[in-house]
């Protein structure tokens, strides 16, 4: 297995609210975080960074090993998401850090599939045989429009208000967590991103960019490149994991 993690500010912000790491557990099964802030100045760069730390430092005192039930996975996943999202929402009554929340992707890698836990319009995707397939839903005004057959998806891309979205840690409610189980392939492409990669570059694009024999940290470079020369206009994060036959 091959990663890199790139995070970059972009063209028009100033601070970078996105954050994204990898931890492992006492069995060396691999999670990877990344979370888009949302909230002022300081807000918004405290709910990220502490939200995959804290996600991060729980995986790794866990023993799953890749023989793990999925099911016993997706249910701490679910878990510790609510737990943060707690966490995050009475931080949030600090003058401080008023409003302030996080969008979250995590994805545990075993043997043959990985499982995927989702909260807000940050996306997990698979290049799976030159096609980019979305894992998740965005949580996000335009998408229940789209659901509700009232734009179409590609009239969701334009819309004026993509960017409200409809869950996020910090909310003073139990919030749902999308949980899915994936088989994967040899050559199966992982994509985890925030919605500043996904708002500025195409899939056509994506794919072109991914799906090829360049080692994944020029591919990771060659995508935030790309939504910074489409217009950077938010904070662009970006997880790429590939897999060889000997990894699975």
């Amino acid at each position: 297995m091959k990663y890199s993690i790139l995070s970059d500010v972009g063209q028009k912000r100033v601070n970078n609210q996105d954050y994204a790491d990898t931890y492992e557990n006492q069995q060396g099964e691999r999670i990877f975080l990344l979370a888009d802030g949302m909230g002022g100045h300081k807000a918004g760069n405290v709910a990220s960074k502490l939200t995959v730390e804290d996600l991060g430092k729980a995986w790794a005192t866990t023993d799953f090993t890749g023989d793990s039930h999925p099911d016993e996975i997706e249910s701490w996943l679910r878990a510790q998401i609510r737990a943060e999202n707690e966490n995050i929402a009475n931080l949030g009554k600090l003058d401080d850090y008023k409003g302030m929340g996080t969008t979250l992707e995590a994805v545990v890698v075993q043997k043959h599939q990985i499982i995927s836990a989702h909260v807000g319009d940050s996306r997990t995707q698979v290049i799976k045989n030159g096609e980019l397939i979305r894992i998740t839903r965005d949580h996000s005004l335009v998408q229940e429009l789209v659901d509700a057959g009232e734009i179409t998806a590609d009239e969701a891309e334009k819309h004026p208000n993509k960017n409200i979205i409809t869950r996020s840690l910090g909310q003073p409610t139990d919030i749902d967590v999308d949980t899915v189980t994936l088989e994967i392939d040899a050559d199966d492409i992982i994509i985890m991103s925030s919605d500043g990669l996904t708002n500025m570059v195409p899939a056509e694009a994506i794919i072109e960019t991914v799906d090829n024999d360049q080692d994944v940290i020029s591919q990771a470079q060659d995508l935030v490149a790309l939504a910074n020369t489409n217009g950077g206009l938010d904070n662009i994060t970006v997880i790429l994991v590939k897999f060889d036959k000997g990894d699975l």
